[in-house]
């Protein structure tokens, strides 16, 4: 190895030490925050629609009644479905939860947060974003909110978080998404199985009903604590 070649590399492995650390610093602050309410539920969605938007005067709705149950409400902290779902929950005097994130074009937080953490990386907010959460809701929107959906649906086909119920709001809107995954089950890229997952509707009263049958676990007891020992305990005694 060359003498120059070595300084690099010398070099980077400073730079991914510091990178390692600034990750741990994002999900240190989130679990200080995760840690202190019963998981509640998450609400995905695009952060373009107003406020008077149908789908955002559904997630205003969900939010009161969510709150009205004693459940918290999570977000991504943001404007639009996020700003609507916050306010529902903020109006009624429930736990409004904002794990926002630092953009090119700042996304300032919306007002209706009890609680708010910015992240810089959005892995790390994702993280957050599930572990705070034992029922996912998704309204329409774009890139970001398919890439959360897809994430979580992975994870728990792959076993790498618990199944837990997944609600995609807007049945016209969903639609489509749906007529691909069952290509995809024809083509034998998915199990059917893997579908019931998903529930597709317009009623936000549904997801009500499915977090007040969970109930409320104790701040202590997140789903996911010791989940890969009993993961793992599963699979051998299954072989």
């Amino acid at each position: 190895m060359l003498p120059n070649e070595a300084e690099i590399l010398k070099k980077l492995s400073i730079a991914d030490l510091e990178r390692a650390q600034a990750y741990a610093k994002d999900l240190t602050s989130g679990l200080q925050i995760v840690r202190t309410f019963p998981q509640g539920v998450t609400i995905f969605g695009s952060a373009r629609l107003p406020q008077d938007n149908k789908y955002c005067i559904m997630a205003r709705k969900l939010g009161n009644l969510l709150a009205e149950n004693g459940h918290a409400v999570i977000t991504g902290g943001g404007p639009s479905i996020m700003e609507a779902a916050s306010l529902g929950a903020y109006e009624i005097g429930g736990r409004s939860i904002g794990f926002n994130i630092t953009l090119q074009h700042e996304q300032v937080p919306n007002p209706y947060l009890t609680d708010c953490l910015t992240f810089e990386y959005f892995f790390a907010r994702k993280v957050m974003l599930s572990l705070a959460s034992k029922v996912f809701v998704f309204f329409p929107g774009g890139f970001g909110t398919f890439d959360e959906l897809s994430d979580i649906l992975e994870l728990m086909v792959e076993e790498k978080m618990p199944v837990m119920p997944v609600f995609l709001i807007g049945k016209t809107y969903w639609r489509n998404y749906i007529k691909m995954l069952e290509k995809a089950v024809e083509l034998k890229f998915a199990d059917r199985k893997d579908l019931k997952i998903i529930t597709i509707t317009d009623d936000v009263r549904e997801v009500v009903k499915a977090a007040n049958k969970i109930g409320h676990p104790k701040v202590s007891e997140n789903y996911y604590d010791g989940f890969r020992e009993l993961s793992t305990a599963k699979k051998e005694n299954a072989a």
